[in-house]
């Protein structure tokens, strides 16, 4: 009979959300090494072997640098990248189909999304990227800086996605908004929609912009050489008025 071992595991950040918890004991055969006990948590929480190549491993509260064998009563520690790194979400939405909503204040990584969503039966990919332009009305622009209210914005932005999804014959799709400051030329907001065929791809990805810009709980200001002003649209009639 095999011999088995108390450990602690921890879970920081984004990946307590992923696993819904912050910390369990288990109890596990004598020898099992680091990297076994990942790919256990991974094959339980599918997101974070997605998340594999930024996650950091420590046991007992140092970083393990290599795939030890663990004993009992070890710590071992489940860490996400830390703050200010790039592609970093603050929100997140990953669904059981497949679609991914988010929210983050660095560059968007659209090769990120695409690995994210993209699968084996889909013939192609249509990307939306909205890009912060040099002018409104004549002025020329210095910046913009963008604002939400980040708990309702995900949920929202996930609620539409979905319902999108399911309008058009597609496979899955990714919306995410990056907020706080951001520079000539840098993308604000992409759309991603993977489907086997083209035109329910860029109906999906077409609407999807359209909506989420009147749906969506964020605030735009832009800045000029003299002075700034905060960007009014317009809500979507099944919102407004009430």
């Amino acid at each position: 009979m095999a011999l088995s071992v108390t450990i602690r595991v921890l879970f920081f950040g984004q990946l307590k959300d992923i696993a819904g918890l912050r910390e369990e004991h288990l109890l596990v055969e004598e020898g099992l090494r680091l990297d076994d006990l990942f790919a256990q948590y991974a094959a339980r929480f599918p997101s974070i072997l997605k998340m594999r190549a930024s996650i950091v491993l420590a046991v007992n509260q140092q970083f393990a640098l290599d795939n030890p064998e663990l004993r009992d009563g070890d710590e071992v520690a489940f860490l996400p990248p830390v703050s200010g790194g790039t592609g970093q979400f603050s929100h997140v939405i990953e669904d059981q189909a497949g679609h991914f909503f988010a929210l983050t204040r660095d560059p968007i990584d659209t090769a990120v999304l695409r690995r994210r969503v993209l699968q084996g039966s889909d013939g192609g990919i249509v990307l939306f990227e909205g890009v912060v332009r040099n002018n409104s009305d004549g002025r020329r622009t210095l910046y913009l800086d963008y604002e939400c209210y980040e708990a309702m914005a995900i949920r929202v932005m996930a609620d539409l996605g979905r319902e999108i999804a399911g309008k058009y014959e597609v496979g899955c799709m990714a919306m995410v908004h990056r907020l706080g400051r951001m520079e000539i030329g840098e993308a604000s907001v992409v759309v991603l929609v993977c489907a086997p065929h083209r035109k329910p791809a860029f109906d999906a990805a077409l609407e999807g912009i359209n909506r989420l810009k009147k749906l969506v709980p964020v605030w735009k200001k832009e800045y000029f050489e003299d002075g700034a002003v905060w960007v009014e649209g317009d809500w979507d009639s099944s919102v407004a008025g009430r």
